[in-house]
């Protein structure tokens, strides 16, 4: 937290005040390393900087609802408008001269309150990101399916994008992206990629994953995979020939392949696990980890790839397994997530704090501590 705003030609230090436009707290979000910026009734101006809410000065008066009124009203067009006032919300990709944003207005009890995550318009690469080579495995596949998972803000839009960055790079295939919204602008390189957003070029990622198979389609990459018919559709996708990357908001491989199967009506089930293990490359789920040193915040990744024997533990319904095979399984590139964090504690990186407060197996985590 800051006694005065951080060096910006929007705010002058001494002068904290409530601001015209919000553009000028993106900007000094932006400029600080923070991922979201909260502008809310009866609050601070708040930003979350390594996983943390803070207030942007520790003196900023607080906002009133006329004042997330008049900041809202200067930045939403007409039809963001029109959408606030007939739903009570709008969620849209805002974008100015100097970045983008994924936003979120709501109106509420005491008024108005916004929500921006700051996207780092820049693609970074898998070595930039330091994801391990068995992931660039998975994009080598021309079907299947790849899914990446974690909680919201665990980075899982900067992975799949690095993953497609990829493929655009090493292959020359047509490259369809469903997002809500659109994060990172991917121009095409040696592939032709397009790129649809959900409310905005499409009405849901059903409809523009179901239109995207009568486009000649070689990857699809889909934002959020939150309903029967989108799961379903992807895992026919992956099927039928095409390579899929999807996202959910599962913390473990175990649980997310567990959630992709009790979506679908029990007299179903039998016939999904079949096909997902038939079709399923990969599952990478991670989080992102506050670092000891306050720099930032580490990757902490779980790895599954799909092998004969993961294969048959999805057909059989005998998920719980999974861990097991993942821990026998290193020399193909997989790991757990609890030994991804005993990596980033031995090496200093984050706390034992932290690396217990995540763990899934917290007696062999204290184990590990002891020795």
């Amino acid at each position: 937290m800051s006694e005065i705003p951080p060096p910006s030609p929007a705010v002058e230090p001494g002068e904290i005040q409530t601001l015209e436009h919000v553009d000028r707290y993106l900007m000094i979000g932006q400029e600080s390393a923070a991922s979201d910026i909260h502008l809310c009734v009866n609050s601070q101006p708040i930003w979350r900087r390594n996983g943390q809410l803070e207030p942007i000065w520790l003196k900023a008066p607080r906002l009133s609802a006329a004042d997330t009124e008049r900041l809202a009203m200067g930045f939403l067009n007409e039809e963001q408008r029109c959408k606030l006032a007939t739903r009570g919300d709008a969620d849209f990709a805002y974008s100015n001269d100097f970045g983008r944003f994924r936003t979120s207005v709501v109106r509420h009890r005491l008024g108005y309150d916004m929500t921006f995550r700051i996207i780092n318009t820049e693609l970074r690469s898998m070595e930039d990101l330091g994801l391990p080579h068995s992931l660039k495995l998975l994009t080598q596949y021309h079907n299947g399916l790849v899914l990446v998972t974690g909680s919201v803000g665990s980075g899982k839009s900067t992975t799949l994008a690095a993953l497609v960055d990829e493929i655009n790079v090493a292959r020359h295939d047509h490259i369809i992206t469903l997002e809500d919204p659109i994060e990172y602008v991917v121009p095409s390189k040696n592939c032709h990629v397009t790129q649809r957003e959900v409310h905005t070029h499409t009405n849901s990622f059903a409809a523009a994953l179901r239109g995207s198979l009568r486009e000649d389609p070689d990857v699809i990459m889909v934002g959020e995979m939150r309903d029967l018919e989108t799961i379903q559709l992807a895992i026919t996708a992956a099927e039928t020939g095409h390579l899929v990357l999807g996202t959910l908001h599962t913390g473990s491989a175990s649980r997310t392949l567990d959630r992709v199967l009790d979506v679908f009506p029990t007299d179903q089930r039998e016939q999904i696990r079949v096909m997902v293990s038939e079709s399923l490359r990969g599952v990478v789920s991670q989080q992102l980890v506050p670092r000891m040193d306050g720099k930032g915040r580490a990757l902490a990744l779980e790895i599954l790839v799909n092998t004969p024997a993961v294969a048959a533990t999805i057909r059989d319904g005998k998920t719980f397994m999974l861990p097991g095979i993942i821990q026998t399984g290193r020399k193909l590139g997989m790991q757990l997530m609890d030994d991804s964090l005993m990596a980033l504690y031995d090496k200093g990186i984050i706390s034992q704090e932290e690396a217990y407060a995540r763990a899934e197996q917290k007696q062999l985590m204290r184990q590990h501590f002891a020795h």
